[in-house]
């Protein structure tokens, strides 16, 4: 078949499927207005839009291993850009990306801008050259430009690595999503989504994968435009966002100065901060801790009741019982969140940074606290910018994607595709931080707490780690200090913020539900990749059939969604930090072996195995040492100031690795001897443009 009648043919198909989406949201909304209560209709679009990609799943079916691990190789390049697209809008960018942006203003822009400045050096760098390799995976271009299986086993290691702490961040993002959208338990609706993945990865593997991913982006592209435009229609009366930014975010800095020199804010800030220290106690033994305050507040209650104390004490101390924490672990959580609760004495607003002001947790004309303040604010954010990059151009399944392309040409513009295709959601992220923030501001800060809004009630019900508030100070208002929001749940509870109808909550769910599956199903077949192809196949047993390949890749991308659900389901950290560290692990992995093994033919196996080795080592040291958890896990002891290099923080670990990277394989090539020819030759072909590349 012709390349111009089958894209005629994926324009139509596609087209139907814009056209039955737009059908199936104006029926839901409907059903809404006959009526039909709220959790149907997200059970409704978990269901249709589970069982359009099972639909495409199904069809896409294949047990041939062209089409199983690269979708035959002829996926055109915007349909491509169009699934990488997909395939990169994570759980993290859908969800996370704006809630960033809410909770850290200015500073949040380094992951816009990290992201999409990685895909500038996926084009110029390494794309182009990859795709003219020709082969599967990272790890064969380890095998083939360093020679011998051991840089194709380490690389495969550090790819399922990578793509699992990645994986693990999509499904967390997945059971949120659900459970929103059905009213299930968090593990529910982790296992429910994980159903979701299956049905493409499985049948169909890469084939399967594209397809739906671009199915996927359409749907994600919508649900997060229709309530941005919707909310600046009802804030300003304009349908395009960005026309009104300006005026928003004066409206905001004026509200957010109010806040600053709100005596009851102080005071809010006060309470936190010797909560905190409370709190710092408590973690030191907590079991003893859980005595402590059950026995507190059962003293408090026989005192109320001795002395005929009032109703309201009453019930609030009851209250206060019932929420007691009644494991170990959930006081642990409990603690760990009232500890973490203190306003830092860098910040203006009670947990959150103002929207506008660069680094304004200091003053570089201020004494020397303030200026050191304000230059480790600056530091972070360019390393963070920096480490999101290089590990952008080294995320595997990312690379992946590529190869699926027809030619090296049709890779180069699929770059140039997936980055407009990312720009638009990444455009409108900080237009809907904006526009939320504004929406709290003006209608939930300041309301007294028996008048609070109903989607508040519910989110803190369903998840205290998600929304929590309390009347700290008990004045019987609530201030911005009492109201805790994840950034996880911004992009989710916007609709309800902004007083949309439900379906349009149900469709940003359905939407981040896409965004999570697309990216969990890529990152499936990475790891199938690198265990069935690149381990099994290429060193264990390179007679295997293609059938058997296939057929081990598909109960391997059961057993990591099964895993993967099993860790996710702990909820050992939130999306954003789970998928910062896999940036990190990737950049300080694979970056320096592709950059310098594409472009400095003296690079040698034993340059590219040391920079794997201690790039992975120095991320894996520094974020291990520095992140809460994992201090606790490992028993360090140490003041977290006197553990970080130069004040970086911790999800910028990459911004070490990947120098220690380079350092590592150049000094180790020079004291080798250089690769043979056969491995020159290879070099000069991947750099060298072959005609048929140039229209």
């Amino acid at each position: 078949m012709s390349s111009s009648p089958f894209i005629k043919t994926l324009h139509r198909r596609y087209a139907a499927f814009v056209v039955g989406l737009a059908c199936f949201i104006l029926t839901m909304a409907y059903f809404e207005r006959l009526g039909l209560p709220g959790k149907w209709l997200g059970a409704l679009f978990l269901m249709i839009t589970v069982f359009a990609y099972a639909a495409i799943g199904f069809r896409c079916r294949t047990t041939n291993e062209s089409e199983f691990f690269l979708a035959g190789r002829r996926v055109p390049a915007m349909y491509n850009g169009l699934a990488t697209a997909a395939d990169w809008i994570s759980a993290a960018s859908f969800i996370g990306t704006a809630g960033v942006l809410y909770l850290e203003g200015f500073s949040g822009l380094a992951y816009i801008l990290g992201w999409t400045g990685g895909y500038c050096l996926l084009a110029f760098f390494l794309v182009p050259y990859l795709r003219r390799f020709g082969q599967y995976t990272i790890p064969d271009f380890l095998g083939a430009r360093y020679g011998g299986h051991v840089a194709r086993a380490l690389g495969a290691v550090a790819v399922i690595l990578v793509s699992f702490v990645y994986l693990v961040a999509q499904i967390y993002g997945v059971g949120l999503i659900a459970s929103q959208l059905v009213g299930v338990g968090f593990e529910v609706g982790i296992l429910v989504g994980v159903g979701g993945v299956l049905v493409c990865s499985f049948l169909g593997g890469m084939r399967a994968i594209t397809w739906t991913q671009v199915a996927q982006y359409i749907l994600l592209l919508v649900a997060y435009l229709v309530p941005l435009a919707w909310l600046s229609i009802k804030q300003s009366g304009d349908i395009l966002p960005l026309s009104a930014y300006d005026a928003k975010i004066a409206s905001i800095t004026a509200r957010e100065k109010a806040l600053v020199d709100d005596p009851k804010e102080k005071q809010v800030a006060a309470i936190l901060a010797e909560r905190a220290v409370q709190a710092e106690t408590k973690l030191h033994d907590v079991h003893k801790a859980m005595v402590d305050d059950r026995q507190r507040l059962q003293a408090k209650l026989a005192q109320l009741l001795a002395s005929n104390g009032s109703m309201d004490d009453l019930r609030s101390v009851r209250q206060q019982i019932a929420e007691l924490p009644r494991t170990e672990s959930q006081a642990t959580a409990r603690y760990e969140r009232e500890r973490q609760a203190a306003p830092s004495p860098s910040q203006k607003l009670t947990g959150m940074q103002t929207q506008v002001m660069p680094f304004p947790q200091g003053d570089p004309h201020g004494d020397a606290a303030s200026q050191k303040r304000f230059d480790s604010a600056r530091v972070n954010f360019v390393a963070l910018m920096l480490c999101l990059m290089v590990g952008t151009a080294a995320m595997p399944h990312v690379l992946m994607r590529f190869q699926t392309t027809p030619s090296v040409r049709e890779a180069r513009r699929s770059v140039a595709w997936s980055l407009l295709f990312i720009i638009l959601l990444y455009l409108a992220a900080p237009a809907l931080a904006v526009m939320v923030k504004q929406e709290i501001f003006s209608n939930v800060i300041g309301l007294p707490f028996d008048e609070l809004p109903k989607w508040l009630v519910r989110w803190a019900k369903q998840d205290l780690s998600l929304v929590s508030f309390s009347d700290i100070n008990g004045d019987g208002i609530l201030q911005l200090g009492e109201l805790r929001l994840s950034g996880d749940v911004i992009v989710l509870a916007a609709p309800e913020i902004g007083g949309l109808p439900y379906v349009v909550t149900c469709l940003v769910a359905a939407g981040g539900l896409a965004a999570a599956l697309s990216t969990a199903d890529g990152l499936l077949m990475t790891l199938a990749s690198a265990i069935g192809y690149d381990f099994y196949y290429k060193i264990l047993n390179p007679n295997a059939g293609p059938l058997s390949r296939v057929l081990l890749a598909k109960v391997l991308i059961l057993g990591g969604a099964l895993v993967a659900a099993w860790i996710a389901s702990a909820k050992v950290a939130n999306i954003v930090i789970l998928v910062s560290a896999a940036f990190s692990l990737a950049g300080s992995a694979f970056f320096p072996a592709l950059l310098l093994g594409i472009f400095w033919r003296r690079a040698n196996r034993a340059g590219a195995l040391a920079s794997i080795v201690v790039g992975l080592s120095v991320s894996i040291y520094y974020m291990a040492t520095n992140m809460s958890l994992p201090r606790r896990i490992i028993g360090v002891t140490r003041p977290l100031e006197d553990c970080q290099w130069f004040g970086i923080d911790p999800i910028a670990a990459g911004v070490f690795g990947v120098p220690a990277g380079i350092l590592a394989l150049v000094v180790a090539s020079l004291c080798t001897p250089a690769p043979g020819p056969e491995i020159r030759a290879l070099v000069d072909r991947l750099r060298t443009p072959q005609r048929s590349e140039y229209p």
